[in-house]
């Protein structure tokens, strides 16, 4: 959604990329590329999102930069002394705060402009919308059960070792029946796309942008249907699991990456900071 692409920052600061600092310093040519998808404007109006893009990098590097780099250091900490499950649930919630207060932020920048755009702009959005939804029904809802749940096993164990390197037999096993057993929200995540998107079309075409879109922006989780906020939260707990049980299985160089791993982004955004 358009005031989530504005946040992608605050993603990348929490993803561990290694192309970090070079995509930070990009940043806003990356989010007018990707903006630009979704908002067909021209002259004024294209001026005017590249001023807010702007403002809301200056934002970012200011007030959401050094939060993070300080969340890295609570987590090296953490860390080092042995995760518990209370370890886990702060650094899901603290990640999870500043990501919104950077949704909040994000979309107060861009909701005048928004106020101001034409149906034929909307109605260009709408079909952006549909063709992202039809590429996450081939990305995420193909296939029987047994191959998303492959597919799902692959990915977690390919992100698992950007962190910790290669992962032993015993620890790949362990990936594979996390999951095995955490249910799927792609269904459930699929509708909540769909309505999320109506929404804010609606919001859009009310010109309700400017008095409506920070708070909803900022509050989408807490609007999901029951049955998904249960799925979500068991898959959470069960990812949490899976992580408390492959930490009593690192060996001393796993730990070691997953440091230097800390540090290294840490003092990635403190260089970012002083820029």
């Amino acid at each position: 959604m358009t005031a989530r692409r504005l946040v992608l920052l605050a993603l990348l600061a929490v993803s561990g990329c290694s192309m970090l600092r070079f995509a930070y310093n990009h940043g806003d040519v990356y989010l007018r590329w990707q903006l630009g998808r979704y908002l067909d404007v021209h002259g004024a109006q294209s001026e005017e999102l590249d001023a807010r893009i702007a403002s809301f990098v200056s934002w970012h590097r200011t007030n959401a930069l050094p939060q993070y780099a300080k969340l890295l250091d609570e987590a090296g900490k953490r860390f080092e002394r042995g995760l518990s499950q209370e370890d886990l649930v702060w650094g899901y919630d603290s990640a999870q705060a500043q990501i919104l207060e950077g949704v909040r932020a994000g979309a107060g920048q861009i909701a005048d402009l928004l106020d101001r755009l034409t149906a034929e702009q909307a109605a260009h959005l709408e079909r952006k919308f549909a063709e992202d939804n039809r590429k996450f029904a081939r990305d995420n809802l193909k296939g029987n059960e047994e191959d998303r749940r492959r597919r799902r096993a692959k990915r977690n164990i390919e992100r698992l070792e950007e962190w910790l390197g290669e992962l032993s037999e015993a620890q790949v096993e362990r990936v594979r029946r996390y999951s095995e057993r955490a249910p799927f929200a792609d269904s459930y995540r699929d509708r909540e796309r769909k309505r999320l998107q109506a929404e804010l079309l609606a919001i859009l075409r009310a010109r309700e942008a400017r008095t409506r879109l920070a708070d909803w922006a900022a509050t989408w989780e807490r609007r999901r249907e029951p049955a998904h906020a249960e799925t979500v939260r068991a898959q959470r707990m069960e990812y949490f699991t899976m992580l408390l049980d492959l930490e009593k299985t690192l060996t001393p160089a796993q730990r070691d990456s997953v440091q230097a791993r800390l540090r290294d982004l840490s003092a990635d955004f403190r260089r970012l900071i002083r820029r």
